[in-house]
């Protein structure tokens, strides 16, 4: 049962229907966040240090979430009382990621403010992309009932690709933050046979992104079951990246609010650069060896082939 509703206000403005972006890491949140941040009254927020305390925690350790019950709902609900607070100080401890969303340069140094990213004035509808916000989406329901959640699904083998050129996303693999020991089975590492279990000291790293992306997708599949269609509204990146125009038409109608086109367009423009080749649809081609294709879709093979996604070698 939903927790009962509770009002939160944010320099002066009641945060109704607020937005939160799920998906895989390299799914391609990022892009629709770009896209909500720059749209006239929103004010969006990513990986502020005090929500990544809270969903971490619960991501890594689910039991925290579901024995607190409304006690977690509460947590999460006051660390985005404090995150979504607009004030310079307060931006100030925004990730460079959250900056770049906004098209803001760099921040170099502590005394290096310059202003809030948005007008407090001028906000109506509050929203956060923060890392990983997927395994917390239940709390975030609690916490906030009206809620509206925009996920993102994209084809796992380029999701592996892409994680495994990112340190931070393989340092969760590491003997020491890996908690297999202790939490099990493992919804944010994906871990949930005892078999994987044994054999995850000596997996290769395509299978251990693989059962990342695995865990991420069922996940968001029992998601969407248990959610009404007005408050998740699931993007698939490959339609995003061929057709952006008409998935910011999609999103603005889901979210009864116009999300910027040109934002959304803009955000898949590169120059030759390495992240337009990563961005390329089906870049795992080029970017996985053929082993790392076999260990993939080994692995994945079930939710590819559900998602729609052609797979390159025979199931099974």
């Amino acid at each position: 049962m939903r927790s009962t509703s509770h009002i939160l206000v944010i320099n002066g403005t009641k945060v109704r229907r607020p937005v939160f972006i799920l998906g895989a890491p390299h799914s391609g949140a990022d892009l629709l966040a770009r896209a909500v941040k720059r749209s006239t009254g929103f004010h969006l927020t990513a990986g502020r240090p005090g929500v990544l305390r809270v969903t971490y925690a619960f991501a890594r350790r689910p039991s925290i979430a579901t024995e607190r019950e409304r006690g977690a709902a509460r947590v999460l609900r006051d660390a985005y009382a404090e995150a979504w607070q607009i004030t310079e100080r307060g931006c100030a401890e925004c990730p460079a990621e959250c900056r770049e969303l906004s098209g803001l340069r760099p921040r170099h140094g502590d005394d290096d403010l310059d202003g809030p990213c948005v007008e407090p004035r001028g906000v109506q509808r509050f929203a956060d992309a923060s890392p990983d916000l997927l395994y917390s989406a239940d709390v975030l329901l609690d916490a906030f009932p009206d809620a509206q959640l925009l996920q993102v699904i994209r084809d796992g083998r380029d999701v592996v690709a892409d994680m495994m050129g990112d340190e931070r996303c393989l340092a969760w693999f590491r003997p020491g933050l890996s908690n297999l020991n202790e939490v099990f089975p493992n919804p944010f590492l994906g871990v949930e046979e005892v078999a994987e279990r044994d054999k995850w000291p000596r997996a290769a790293m395509a299978v251990r992104c693989a059962l990342r992306w695995r865990g991420s997708v069922r996940l968001s599949a029992r998601l969407r079951a248990q959610t009404p269609n007005e408050q998740l509204f699931t993007v698939r990146y490959e339609d995003l990246i061929a057709r952006p125009g008409e998935v910011a038409g999609a999103v603005s109608g889901y979210l009864g609010t116009p999300i910027s086109k040109v934002a959304l367009s803009g955000g898949l423009v590169r120059t030759g650069d390495r992240e337009a080749d990563e961005r390329k649809v089906g870049a795992w081609r080029d970017r996985l060896t053929a082993r790392q294709v076999v260990q993939v879709e080994k692995v994945a093979g079930t939710e590819l082939a559900r998602l729609g996604y052609s797979l390159s070698t025979p199931a099974g």
